[in-house]
Order: structure tokens, then sequence, then C-alpha cells
């Protein structure tokens, strides 16, 4: 965990402890505004002894630069952490006023094969500097985490913190217990992604013995959100000139099913089923909102009953000389 600046921290560790046991935080987004939180308290007033109004309304307010739902996302856990303190007695400060949430359609990226070959290329293509650990971990880990990505509609997140007794590398099932509102699930992997996964598994544990996490850092710990955008920036741009994020991976796999499914019947919907369970969506109307990113799929739906074939999952063949 970070450090902690002001004389917030230790009632900061309280609220973290708290939200963890209760499974209700996400270290990725709120440890990151909670410390920046701090950092602006400590900055602002480095004597204070007691958090005051103007500390609150002064970091929350709406900034010029800021939508409506970035806002929200950068208050949210000081808001959280402002009632944590009003229930214990240990503040009378006011929460901030979130500004209502806006509506917004976003297009995710449309990647082509062409994109997808170059892109891995450049991830096979990681070299290994004066053999520092840390470049053979990248090396080794960079292909797999986004293959994993890639086959999977795993969320970064999801992958970032899946812990290695969660990997079941016998039946190809992973247990995915930290998620997007905390809620639990499983993912079978492809055939192919599975021999990828027990190929890692086995390098990577002789270079981090005992680790905790699947894709372990050099610390032994796991990567957090930067690891995942620099390397794909980093590479994607190597290799393409349009733009795309790692997240996207997960809007591909779920338009590459939907696109097989046209044209069948009522299993259409029991596949639907299938793909929303295994996405970790808390409900199938999350799944049905890239009906409105699939060509012309409402129009076929209309028409037609529904069927599946197997899930499509493209292949993209992991260099044999990475491990």
């Amino acid at each position: 965990m970070k450090e902690f600046r002001s004389f917030l921290s230790p009632q900061i560790h309280s609220f973290i402890r708290y939200r963890q046991a209760s499974q209700r935080w996400n270290d990725s987004s709120y440890e990151e505004n909670l410390m920046l939180f701090d950092h602006y308290c400590h900055a602002n007033d480095p004597c204070a002894t007691a958090l005051t109004q103007e500390m609150v309304d002064g970091w929350c307010r709406k900034r010029r630069t800021e939508t409506n739902n970035s806002c929200r996302s950068r208050i949210y856990v000081v808001d959280s952490f402002v009632r944590f303190l009003n229930m214990r007695g240990l503040s009378n400060v006011q929460p901030p006023q979130i500004p209502r949430k806006e509506r917004r359609r976003y297009l995710p990226h449309a990647f082509t094969e062409e994109e997808l070959i170059r892109f891995f290329h450049e991830c096979d293509s990681i070299p290994v500097i004066n053999s520092r650990k840390e470049t053979i971990i990248r090396k080794m880990s960079v292909p797999v985490f986004f293959r994993l990505l890639y086959s999977s509609g795993i969320r970064t997140n999801e992958a970032r913190l899946l812990l290695r007794k969660n990997v079941d590398l016998g039946r190809g099932i992973l247990d995915i217990q930290y998620s997007k509102g905390h809620d639990q699930h499983y993912i079978v992997l492809h055939d192919s992604m599975l021999e990828i996964m027990r190929r890692y598994d086995a390098a990577i544990n002789g270079i981090v013995p005992e680790r905790e996490y699947f894709f372990p850092s050099i610390r032994n710990s796991h990567f957090n959100r930067g690891w995942v955008t620099k390397n794909f920036n980093l590479l994607w741009r190597k290799a393409n000139t349009s733009h795309a994020t790692a997240y996207e991976f997960r809007h591909h796999y779920a338009v590459t099913n939907l696109n097989q499914w046209t044209g069948y019947g009522f299993e259409f919907h029991d596949k639907l089923v299938y793909l929303s369970k295994s996405m970790g969506h808390t409900t199938l109307e999350s799944t049905k909102y890239y009906y409105s990113i699939v060509p012309g799929l409402p129009e076929i739906i209309k028409e037609q009953t529904e069927n599946s074939s197997e899930w499509m999952i493209p292949e993209v063949p992991l260099d044999e000389e990475t491990y």
C-alpha cells in the first residue's frame, strides 16, 4: 500500500480495512483517488489535525476540465470516507454533493485481424535487457496477459488481481472473486489459452516461486493499472496507428461471439445468458448493450428466432520462443 501523508492517515487505513473486509474496495481507482485527496489535505494544511468542510469541498468541487462522470469517479471514495467517519463520530463534515450521472454513448475500437497479428507480434518481441529479472518477467507476462484478455473477455483488473490459487489449470477454469461490483463468477478457458497458461505458470514459477498472484510483479505482488496501460499503449503504437485500449479486448470478445450467433434459433438466448455470466455481468441488460455495437444485429434479431454454435475465440498463436 502506498504512503499517506496527512493527519488522516490512521483513519484512511481503518477505512480501507473496513472496505476490504466488506469486499467493497477497488485498489486501482479508490486507493489512487483517496491518495490524491490525502496529499491535497497535506499540501493545503500540513498542520491540520481534523477534517474540515473546506478540505472536502475544495477537493470535491467539479473542475472545469471534468465531466460529471469523471468528477463522480474522482470523489466517490471521498464521499464514502466522510460517511465512514461521520457514522463513527469522528467527523461532522457534510459529504460532498455528487454530480448527476450523465448518459454517454461509447463506441469501442473494432479490432481488425491485421491489427491483432501485428500487436501480438510486438508482444512476442519484447527484449530482455542485461538479463534483468524485471525485463524477463515482462517478456514472459505481457504476451500471456493480453492474450487472456483477448480470448476470455476478462476485465483488466480481474486479470491483474487473479490469484494463482484461483486458476485451475487442470480443468481450465478461472475463479474470479474480485470483479466489478465484487460479483464472483467463473470463466472457462479456451483449450489453446489453457495450454499457454500452463506453460506460463511453469516458467514464471521458476522466476517468482511461491507467488500469490498468477501474474506477479518483481516484488511478488500484482501489477498495477499503470502497468497495463503503459505496456498496451507502447506495444499497440509500435504496431498500429489507430487508437485502442486494453479494455476493448473485452468488447471485441463479446461482439465476436454475438456475430457468430445470428441466424439460429432459440439457443441464442441461452448462449447470451452464458456469455453474460462468463463476463461477470450482474444483469442480462448489461450484455444486451453489445447489440448496439454489432452491425445489423438488432434488425436480424427481430427477423429471426435465435440460436448459436460454439463461442468463437479467434486464435493468435504464441511465439514458442517466449519461454
